[in-house]
């Protein structure tokens, strides 16, 4: 099966599960039977495919679900109430996805539980995946999926969790990074898509822009050997000047609307940063602004650490040291930000202790080796 329908296919399962659900199916039933049929579909479609694959899935995993029932040890009142339920072959036009989403991101999950319950459900990927992208053992990664399962037995979709939930799920998925079988970033843009469809939140839509617009730097920001590339010295011929051009176009909707939020703040700084034909024609003020508003919805020390280095360019490096002695210096990539810093203000041999200290705290190899060569390239000069 190409992989646009398999795309195409995993973006039913939240509404077939959905379905089954709400004819009776308890969500973690629901949500195997509706793996069961996704396996059986991406193995026999590419010779008979059916004419309503919606109808196709409902079908074969009701079946799925009742043989499960059918198949314990005890028959009761819920198989007496699935058995009165619809039957497979007609499928409502009521769509339960959104209120799906809403429940894989349940306040109830930590973030890492519903993460991988929402690559399941929602993006229909199968645990041997989400374990591949996670880099963890295919059987730790059902144990978490199915510890999230259930702690949401007996929570109906009528008890969802709040949308913030949601888009940090989402957030979360996108900068998860890109190992494995799937490419995880890209599986959030398409469920980001899917969410945005449903719910007219500006947030939803701040927040695939800030996606798309990051997406669209992603070629250039590595060597094909692996090597991390800084965004001054990125070759912007090889950004995705359509995936810019949408990622504005929908920021520009949102923020349109006059409600703004984190998401959309990010957003707004990734475009500015896109839209720079060169690093040199960045407009450091506007993104100084930026987050001097992102500010208001999400202070955190992350945040102030990147508002330094756009000082720091808008109003030269001591502004930018003197904006990072707001930080907490335990703060990730503290001592890369004050390395650069210093190294700009002239202080090479501080620079170049805090690039090796800064090194040996990377929490990646391809990070870990450019920091260890700006050290090696100061102490060299």
């Amino acid at each position: 099966m190409r992989d646009e329908d398999a795309a195409s296919l995993r973006s039913l399962i939240p509404e077939v599960t959905g379905i089954l659900v709400r004819r009776g199916a308890d969500f973690a039933s629901a949500e195997d039977a509706v793996q069961e049929a996704l396996i059986r579909a991406l193995g026999a479609w590419d010779a008979d495919p059916p004419r309503d694959p919606r109808a196709w899935l409902v079908t074969v995993a009701w079946r799925g679900f009742l043989d499960q029932v059918r198949s314990g040890a005890s028959r009761t009142a819920r198989e007496d109430r699935v058995a009165a339920e619809p039957q497979p072959g007609i499928v409502s036009s009521r769509d339960d996805t959104l209120h799906l989403y809403f429940l894989c991101a349940h306040p109830s999950l930590t973030s890492t539980s519903a993460t991988a319950l929402t690559l399941r459900a929602v993006a229909g990927l199968t645990t041997r995946q989400i374990a591949e992208a996670y880099l963890v053992p295919e059987a730790t990664m059902a144990q978490r999926i199915s510890r999230a399962k259930q702690r949401l037995a007996g929570i109906p979709l009528d008890e969802p969790g709040d949308a913030a939930t949601v888009l940090r799920v989402l957030y979360l998925l996108f900068t998860e990074g890109y190992s494995g079988e799937i490419d995880v970033s890209v599986e959030a843009i398409r469920v980001t898509r899917q969410l945005a469809a449903l719910l007219d939140e500006p947030e939803v839509h701040g927040l695939l822009a800030l996606m798309l617009l990051h997406h669209a730097r992603r070629p250039s920001r590595t060597t094909p050997s692996g090597r991390l590339i800084p965004l001054a010295e990125q070759d912007r011929d090889r950004w995705n000047r359509a995936l810019i051009a949408e990622g504005v176009g929908i920021l520009q909707g949102a923020l349109a609307q006059d409600r703004l939020g984190e998401y959309q703040a990010q957003a707004a700084i990734a475009a500015l940063h896109a839209d720079a034909l060169t690093a040199s024609e960045t407009d450091w003020p506007q993104i100084v602004e930026w987050y001097d508003e992102l500010r208001r919805f999400n202070d955190s020390p992350v945040v102030r650490l990147n508002r330094a280095v756009a000082v720091g360019e808008a109003d030269g490096p001591l502004a930018g040291l003197a904006a990072l002695s707001e930080v907490d210096p335990k703060t990730p990539r503290y001592e890369a930000v004050a390395a650069y810093l210093h190294e700009r203000a002239g202080d090479a041999d501080a620079a170049a202790s805090l690039y090796a200290e800064a090194a040996r705290r990377a929490t990646n190899v391809a990070e870990r080796d450019h920091l260890a060569r700006q050290a090696a390239r100061l102490r060299r000069a």
